[in-house]
C-alpha cells in the first residue's frame, strides 16, 4: 500500500562534495597532514590502480606524516571539516514526512558516522580504515562502497527498507553518483562538478543550502 501524503520513502545522500564543502574526506585528511595525493588520485582515475590500492597508498601517506596516526586523530580533523548549510533542516524535514535518510559514500566512514550522529541520518555506509587494538591505523582500508556502481548500495537499501526505486531519491554531485541516479525515481545533482552528472539527474540544484532540494522531494501544496 502506498503511504498517503508523500511521494518517496527513502532518500540517499552522497557525502563528499554534497554534504561537505570539500571534494573528499580523504583529501581533507591529506590537507590537514600536508600530504599530496594527486599522483594516487590520477592513477586511480586512469584505472592504473584499484580502490583498495588507492586507499592503501593514501593511508601510507598519512602514516608517513604521522607514524602513529589514529582514529582519534581523524575524528579531531573532521570536527573542522566545512559542511554545506541546511543539513539539520533537510534531514529533520524529510524524517518528519516519514522518509528514511541514508548516506552512501566512498568517503571515510568516521566522517559519515559523525554526520549521522549530529544530524540524525538513519544509516550510513562508507569506506573504513582498519585500526589495531589501540585505535592506530594499520595501513589497510576496507571498501564498503563500490565507486563504480553506488547504485548497488541504493538497491540494498531499497530492499532493506521495503520500498521501490520509484519511491527512492538520490542526491549527489559527481559522476560516481550517476549509478545512484539510475536506480532512483528522483535524482538531484547538488552543486555538480561536471556536466555529465547534471545531465543524468532529474533536477540540478546550485546552492549554498542543501535544504533547497526539499522543493523537489516534498509534495507541492496547491
Amino acid at each position: 500500500m502506498v503511504p498517503m501524503g508523500r511521494d518517496y520513502d527513502l532518500v540517499c545522500f552522497d557525502m563528499d562534495g554534497t554534504l561537505t564543502r570539500v571534494r573528499s574526506t580523504w583529501k581533507w585528511v591529506h590537507d590537514c597532514l600536508g600530504v599530496d595525493n594527486e599522483a594516487n588520485y590520477q592513477a586511480f582515475i586512469n584505472q592504473e590502480i584499484d580502490e583498495p590500492e588507492f586507499m592503501r597508498r593514501d593511508i601510507a601517506g598519512w602514516k608517513g606524516a604521522k607514524q602513529d596516526i589514529s582514529e582519534t586523530d581523524l575524528i579531531k580533523m573532521f570536527h573542522d571539516i566545512p559542511l554545506i548549510e541546511g543539513i539539520q533542516e533537510t534531514v529533520a524535514t524529510l524524517k518528519d514526512n516519514g522518509m528514511t535518510c541514508v548516506i552512501i559514500s566512498g568517503g571515510l566512514e568516521i566522517a559519515a558516522k559523525m554526520l549521522m550522529n549530529e544530524f540524525g541520518f538513519d544509516e550510513v555506509i562508507a569506506d573504513h580504515v582498519e585500526t589495531d587494538g589501540n585505535g592506530v591505523l594499520t595501513g589497510e582500508g576496507i571498501r564498503n562502497v563500490d565507486l563504480s556502481n553506488k547504485g548497488l548500495t541504493v538497491k540494498e537499501f531499497i530492499k532493506k527498507y521495503d520500498t521501490t526505486p520509484e519511491r527512492t531519491v538520490s542526491i549527489g554531485n559527481s559522476f560516481t553518483d550517476i549509478s545512484m541516479f539510475q536506480t532512483s525515481g528522483l535524482s538531484i545533482a547538488m552543486n555538480p562538478t561536471d556536466p555529465y552528472t547534471s545531465e543524468a539527474a532529474n533536477h540540478t540544484v546550485v546552492s549554498e543550502n542543501i535544504a533547497d532540494v526539499l522543493d523537489y522531494i516534498l509534495p507541492q501544496k496547491p
